[in-house]
């Protein structure tokens, strides 16, 4: 991309980090932390005034799953009984989306994910009680994608409401 995705905006001016925190809020989720990595300063004024938690991925280029350590990590002092675990290169995704995920939660024992014409993707909805699992298992740029097909994870139809894809390259990104 040339740049952190959670850098790169929309041709209406909103970057995708900031379009991210408006979905998961809307979406239904009760607190949102986003985890950064590269050019965190840049990603943190972003920010500002949108009543988020940011946390530090410090071994971010290890891939995904340092972002998804890191903020299962920093979820462990909470009360909260699940985690939404979503992308920032996703822009298409909606409100819609992750309160659909989101109404297939059970508690602390809920494992749902996202799904586009049969294609699992984001966002994925953790309960605590997989967290340390899903932590020790996840490496690399596969997060929890090993863990999430081993065991019994509700997979949520949404290929009508988004795409579901992610953006890695500039020529594919919406502005």
């Amino acid at each position: 991309m040339g740049l952190p995705k959670a850098l790169v905006h929309d041709v209406d001016g909103t970057s995708w980090v900031q379009h991210a925190v408006e979905v998961l809020t809307e979406g239904g989720c009760n607190g949102v932390t986003v985890v950064l990595g590269a050019s965190a300063d840049e990603a943190v004024r972003l920010l500002d005034g949108l009543g988020v938690d940011v946390v530090l991925a410090h071994d971010w280029a290890e891939g995904m799953s340092a972002s998804l350590r890191a903020g299962l990590a920093s979820l462990h002092g909470s009360d909260a009984d699940a985690a939404v675990v979503s992308l920032v290169d996703t822009p298409d995704l909606t409100a819609a989306v992750v309160r659909r995920v989101l109404s297939e939660r059970e508690g602390d024992e809920a494992l749902a994910r996202a799904s586009y014409h049969g294609r699992p993707g984001h966002p994925v909805v953790l309960g605590r009680a997989h967290w340390a699992a899903v932590t020790a298992g996840a490496s690399g740029d596969a997060g929890a994608r090993s863990y999430l097909a081993e065991h019994d994870t509700v997979l949520v139809e949404c290929g009508d409401l988004a795409t579901g894809l992610d953006i890695d390259e500039r020529s594919s990104a919406v502005g």
